[in-house]
């Protein structure tokens, strides 16, 4: 969101492209702790393989990652309850 809607515009309107390098590196290392994050929760929470591909899928998305979090958020309250 910061990187397409605050530093894209800043970058072409008050031509600040430095603003797109470093949210883009943001982004970008976010992603990659996303993936190992999901690995070990692949690994550790013994989830099935398409399970791991559906979270893979969704932080490919736009909003993909809210989608999941809602539905894991529910099956673990299914668990508990």
């Amino acid at each position: 969101m910061v990187l397409l809607f605050i530093a894209m515009p800043l970058k072409y309107v008050a031509g600040k492209p430095e603003l797109v390098k470093y949210v883009g590196w943001a982004h970008g290392v976010l992603f990659v702790l996303f993936g190992l994050a999901l690995l070990h929760v692949w690994i550790v929470r013994r989830w099935s393989f398409l399970k791991a591909v559906g979270a893979f899928i969704a932080s490919l998305l736009p909003f993909g990652t809210f989608v999941l979090d809602k539905r894991l958020r529910r099956e673990e309250q299914a668990i508990r309850a």
